[in-house]
């Protein structure tokens, strides 16, 4: 009897680990590659190469659990993925990464998680749990677990501060590689960072946080690996995909944090057609997409190789990257435009233990809020990036209380503790542009207490109180509408179809900005960054305003 995942199939395979293509078929017995046939009479015009992996992603920001993330993913032909349960993490301590683990197990897709290295980020922000590093060792003893995940806190790294020492020795003691994450650190600094402060040679052996060329080449010189990050909100690939051309062996792909919506439309596939765009050789552009990523993590995943699982895809061609079909372990889990992994029953766990808030908290008295000959510190949020500026601008007032200037696209934004009733954090922000309404998450990177933006305390009360309500959620409000995607699993992800949650998040994006009137890409990918201190320049916490370049809070 013929079993499901034994098959013979014939295309134009694309062997990137000998850089050569020809006509020829694959035949697949029980889940691996028994045999490689050239068949040089063979006219076909399909193309069969590895899959494709995302070398470093947060499952939760694309508001799916890692089966629903993993019923999308294959239809573009991914594979696996290298995935950072950091957010969760942040709010449910070890039950959110064991959570992650259990849940990608129940498809046939190749998740490879981390442990998350910095719980909470900082000190200046309220999160849901810690994880010391006791915590680390034990999760990095795990066989699921295959490297520490990215170490934000490269002040630490840099002074030798005595836990983040043990969570990188930890790893070391492991054998499983470090992911860094130092955005802006150039020179003597990025040296450092990437020896731990010590002269072993590399230590924090990537970087998916480059936003210039000339960053990543630093990080280059120093050993470090180079992780081209295109997501939802930050997107680097025109900055530093030059860099293929010459560091073919260590650069790879990633997304990052991808919304639903964008996951539903392509993933990794996109990159390789915007690089082949670009004249960048075919061959290199593979291995930063499929073979990289498998060799740097030590993924169990096929590279199209006799004795291989089978883990391949069939595309249309070598330029679009339209996938036909997709297989893992040999078995067919997507096929023209359709997933084939079937959605299996979740059990949401939350922390989430906050009051509904009211407009009185959300004031801003004069005299209460940090200013500079008069005028107030503004957050200016940018398009595409994570990064923010630090503004000084004339700032509006009406009875005594600073307010949102809509006409000047000065906006209030704040942040609730969602794990405890506190005082609210607030401060304002530039390049929302809403005209009218509020835009509220509870997505807000890394702590995911509440952040939301808006034109009037009314809007934003009623933004915030539709999330508490929900336990978790992204909503939106005008003058007449109200509209929210439920997160209910931890605050961050949907339980539901991932289609049916990108099909809702499409049409409440549609909202701020037809509605609200948002210019921003992705306006709430964008909010849920303007809580993240680790990166500069000004951002907002539970606790205050921070200023990222200092390191302290904005008095």
């Amino acid at each position: 009897m013929m079993l499901q995942n034994s098959f013979i199939i014939q295309g134009n395979i694309v062997d990137v680990v000998h850089q050569q293509i020809f006509a020829g078929e694959i035949n697949v017995v029980d889940g691996k590659i028994q045999s490689i046939r050239p068949k040089p009479e063979l006219k076909v015009a399909n193309y069969i190469l590895p899959g494709f992996i995302d070398s470093h992603v947060h499952v939760e920001s694309s508001m799916l659990v890692p089966s629903e993330f993993a019923r999308l993913a294959v239809v573009h032909g991914t594979v696996g993925t290298i995935s950072d349960p950091h957010e969760i993490a942040n709010v449910c301590g070890m039950k959110g990464v064991e959570f992650m683990i259990e849940n990608g197990k129940k498809v046939n897709f190749k998740f490879y998680f981390g442990a998350p290295s910095c719980v909470p980020a900082t000190t200046f922000e309220t999160a849901g749990a810690v994880l010391d590093s006791n915590d680390v060792k034990k999760l990095l003893a795990k066989d699921e677990i295959v490297y520490l995940s990215e170490m934000m806190n490269f002040p630490g790294v840099l002074f030798k501060d005595e836990e983040v020492m043990k969570k990188l020795q930890a790893a070391i003691d492991a054998g499983k590689p470090i992911d860094g994450h130092a955005p802006g650190l150039r020179g003597e600094k990025a040296k450092q960072y990437i020896q731990a402060s010590g002269n072993n040679g590399v230590i924090i052996s990537t970087d998916h946080e480059c936003f210039t060329k000339e960053e990543a080449l630093d990080k280059l010189k120093y050993g470090m690996k180079i992780l081209i990050r295109e997501g939802s909100a930050a997107k680097n690939f025109e900055a530093l995909i030059d860099l293929l051309n010459d560091y073919e062996d260590r650069i790879m792909f990633c997304s990052d944090d991808k919304h639903p919506d964008s996951l539903a439309i392509g993933h990794i596939n996109q990159l390789c057609a915007r690089a082949v765009a670009k004249g960048i050789n075919i061959f290199k552009v593979l291995k930063a997409a499929c073979l990289n990523p498998v060799a740097h993590y030590n993924m169990n995943v096929g590279l199209l190789q006799v004795g291989d699982n089978a883990d391949f895809v069939v595309a249309e061609d070598l330029k679009n990257f339209k996938i036909l079909q997709t297989y893992i372990n040999g078995i067919k889990v997507a096929e023209n435009g359709k997933t084939f992994i079937q959605s299996v029953p979740v059990q949401p766990i939350n922390q989430f233990n906050c009051n509904n808030i009211s407009t009185e908290q959300l004031k801003i008295k004069v005299g209460e809020y940090p200013t500079v000959d008069n005028k107030i510190y503004v957050i200016e949020a940018l398009d595409g990036q994570l990064i923010t500026n630090k503004l000084l601008l004339q700032g509006k007032q009406q009875n005594n209380e600073w307010i949102s200037d809509v006409e000047n696209d000065i906006l209030k934004m704040v942040v609730v503790n969602r794990y405890s009733n506190a005082p609210i954090a607030k401060c304002f922000i530039k390049n929302f542009a809403l005209k009218h309404g509020a835009l509220a998450s509870s997505v807000a990177h890394d702590s995911h207490n509440i952040v939301a933006v808006g034109c009037d305390d009314e809007s934003l009360a009623k933004a915030i109180n539709l999330v508490i309500k929900e336990k978790g959620g992204v909503s939106a409000v005008s003058n007449n509408k109200e509209m929210i995607v439920g997160l209910p699993v931890a605050g961050l992800m949907s339980a539901d179809d991932g289609y049916k949650v990108s099909e809702a998040y499409t049409n409440i994006d549609i909202m701020t900005k037809k509605d609200l009137g948002s210019t921003l890409g992705a306006p709430f990918m964008t909010l849920s960054f303007m809580a993240l201190l680790v990166i500069p320049y000004l951002k907002l916490s539970d606790k205050g305003l921070f200023d990222g370049e200092k390191f302290e809070f904005v008095v």
